[in-house]
């Protein structure tokens, strides 16, 4: 993230949409809207122009769609984080996104002051967006393709003991300093964990990590 205000693109088919976010992200001290695109490939091409800290990106666009943009933006400039804008919480595209790269999703109906949270928290990388619904989501749809993925089970092994524990805590939902609780340790430990997964394991963020471990099978989509 640059320093100063956050640097955002808004990514939607619908223009409404697009100014609409605009007019309520501009109220804030710490938020800057620094363009706007109509598709995937305009969005692809609004990143490299004008280099946002978060882009808002709806999932579905005509041209190219919000999950390839996703992959394309996210394995280019991995620094970039994607925010996903979906209408249903439980929506198929969404785990496709978080799969591609998208480091959270927003449902289009949040408020003013839940777009500009889940900005911060996205462009600051340091917690999953709305971890109950993130987490849910996520484990719903790793349940339809339950089989772990070998070549990532293989990548756990990279861990420590500690560290596997600390990613299992963190694809359920708990915060670093509830994961500190549970493991008796204090909160910059634990910190010191995640940042050594995220390294070892060549991840983005917290909801990345999330999805390797359901994917991975460390973590197995139950009681959900």
């Amino acid at each position: 993230m640059t320093s100063g205000s956050i640097r955002v693109l808004i990514a939607d088919d619908q223009q409404m949409v697009r100014q609409g976010f605009t007019v309520l992200l501009n109220t804030q001290p710490d938020i800057d809207v620094v363009g706007q695109a109509v598709d995937g490939l305009d969005a692809i091409s609004k990143v490299a122009e004008l280099a946002p800290d978060v882009v808002l990106m709806d999932i579905r666009m005509p041209e190219l769609g919000g999950i390839e943009a996703t992959r394309r933006i996210t394995d280019k400039t991995p620094q970039i984080r994607v925010l996903v804008l979906t209408t249903f919480d439980l929506d198929e595209y969404v785990y496709e996104a978080l799969r591609a790269g998208a480091s959270g999703f927003l449902l289009k109906d949040a408020s003013a002051d839940q777009l500009a949270e889940a900005i911060r928290v996205v462009a600051a990388g340091d917690a999953l967006l709305a971890p109950g619904i993130t987490r849910r989501l996520i484990a719903e749809f790793s349940r339809l393709d339950s089989t772990p993925r070998t070549p990532l089970k293989q990548r756990v092994g990279e861990l420590t003991e500690r560290e596997t524990e600390v990613l299992a805590l963190i694809a359920q939902g708990l915060s670093n300093a509830e994961i500190a609780e549970r493991l008796f340790v204090a909160e910059q430990t634990v910190k010191t964990h995640v940042g050594r997964i995220l390294v070892k394991l060549g991840l983005r963020d917290r909801t990345q990590a999330a999805v390797f471990a359901y994917e991975c099978g460390l973590v197995r989509p139950t009681g959900y």
